[in-house]
């Protein structure tokens, strides 16, 4: 791919004008193979940044991203293949959950999943606390579990959409990730590379979110359905509030830990309203039940009577956990997973009702600490993080304990002061306010 060609994808995006096809294909081919001059790439992404592109030039070039690499196929009952995709929130364990629901409730579920950067958690570096648990699966081993299972989670590779690999790896560079269009394209992409016939993106909207008003986090759910659409695929955005953390645990074992409690019956019900708001979603998309109360009724059942958490089972172990490790994780997950022993607790010195919790806060401290990175090379610390004792709308007393730091570097004084202050108290109880925000429907016609 010569830079002319670029210059001329670059002049067409600058001037409101249709890209060529024929000439973005070559591109986004050249990109994937990587024989494309990392400066001309960085030109085009600077252009669409800028002026951005129309909808129907998203389309052909998540179209074209997607087939940048290998795409899985169903042969069998297409139209129950599924997925779903978060921005990314604190506490944000949905897929963890999400997966084995789904497979229990006979959807299929070819789920890739990326790794934390920035002060949102991933979904990978979770599941790697599992001893034994292996993300890095071949599109084969992907299809394969499916099959045998119903579920798999895999990391993103080079196989699947490889275009998007060295795309984002420059925009992340460039300072051009905050663009509509590349963030549609990139998303949809991969997900579209599953074979999908169903998608549900859940788009954080807040303080502790990537969008933080609501008219954005619309722009780009608006975007990503109507992408998604375009290339055949049965969508719907969740736009969701990310103020305060989801459920109780923050950081990577304490997650999972929290995860498996939702799957034994339990857990805290900001996460499982959480997962049965989106599971049911798909349900209805894939037309496996008629109403939303039918879908929330059916993944209500499979989280209460073991089915879901026998899904994750079996998903452990088909992804490298030992039958004896999977076994025991799923009965009693502290006695598997690694949690820090070294802990502080945060008193409340008022009394009163929990009113927020600064999600920022926590996750940035987290992440100092390991629970995050800075950068793509950092090592995940899998046992740091937070457990919330008190949430939004509890009454607490002064004395009591609203929070629990798991660490292994000691925290600093500044940090100490910066938690404690991350809590707001009420003399007047306000409930919770439902997570979901408005919701973003395909076109009309599709």
């Amino acid at each position: 791919m010569n830079s002319e060609d670029v210059s001329i994808l670059c002049d067409a995006v600058i001037n409101s004008e249709p890209m060529d096809e024929i000439l973005l294909s070559k591109f986004i081919a050249a990109v994937a193979s990587r024989n494309v001059e990392v400066s001309a790439a960085e030109s085009w992404l600077k252009a669409v940044h800028k002026h951005g592109i129309s909808a129907q030039d998203t389309i052909t070039l998540t179209n074209e991203m997607m087939n940048s690499g290998s795409i899985l196929t169903w042969e069998k009952e297409p139209h129950l293949v599924v997925d779903k995709h978060s921005t990314g929130g604190v506490g944000d364990k949905m897929s963890l959950m999400l997966a084995p629901a789904l497979a229990a409730c006979g959807l299929k579920v070819p789920m890739l999943a990326g790794r934390g950067l920035g002060h949102t958690g991933g979904t990978i570096d979770k599941l790697e606390s599992i001893p034994g648990f292996n993300c890095n699966l071949t599109p084969q081993q992907m299809q394969d579990s499916v099959q045998q299972i119903g579920c798999c989670i895999a990391a993103q590779n080079d196989a699947i959409a490889p275009a998007d690999g060295l795309l984002y790896a420059i925009r992340d560079v460039t300072q051009t990730i905050d663009s509509i269009p590349l963030i549609t394209a990139s998303i949809i992409s991969k997900k579209a590379a599953e074979g999908l016939h169903s998608l549900v993106l859940d788009v954080k909207c807040g303080s502790a979110a990537f969008m933080k008003t609501e008219q954005d986090a619309i722009q780009l759910a608006q975007s990503m359905v109507a992408v998604a659409s375009g290339l055949g695929i049965k969508c719907q955005a969740q736009i969701t509030s990310m103020d305060n953390p989801i459920g109780s645990h923050i950081g990577n074992s304490l997650e999972v830990i929290e995860s498996i409690e939702v799957l034994q019956g339990k857990g805290h019900e900001d996460t499982r309203n959480l997962v049965i708001m989106q599971a049911s979603s798909l349900l209805l998309l894939s037309n496996v039940v008629e109403t939303t109360a039918e879908g929330d009724a059916m993944v209500s059942q499979v989280l209460g009577d073991g089915s879901a958490l026998n899904k994750f089972e079996q998903m452990c172990i088909c992804q490298g956990v030992s039958i004896e490790t999977a076994s025991m994780l799923c009965k009693n997950p502290y006695d598997v997973l690694p949690i820090s022993s070294a802990k502080i607790e945060f008193i409340s010195t008022e009394k009163g009702y929990v009113s927020s919790i600064n999600s920022l806060n926590l996750a940035d401290i987290a992440r100092k600490h390991g629970a995050g990175r800075f950068d793509i090379e950092d090592i995940i610390v899998p046992e740091v993080g937070f457990i919330i004792i008190k949430n939004i709308g509890e009454k607490i007393d002064s004395g009591q304990c609203w929070m629990e730091f798991h660490y292994t570097t000691e925290p600093t004084d500044e940090e100490i002061s910066l938690l404690n202050s991350s809590i707001t108290i009420s003399q007047h109880q306000n409930p919770p306010q439902p997570r979901l925000i408005t919701v973003v429907d395909e076109p009309r016609g599709k």
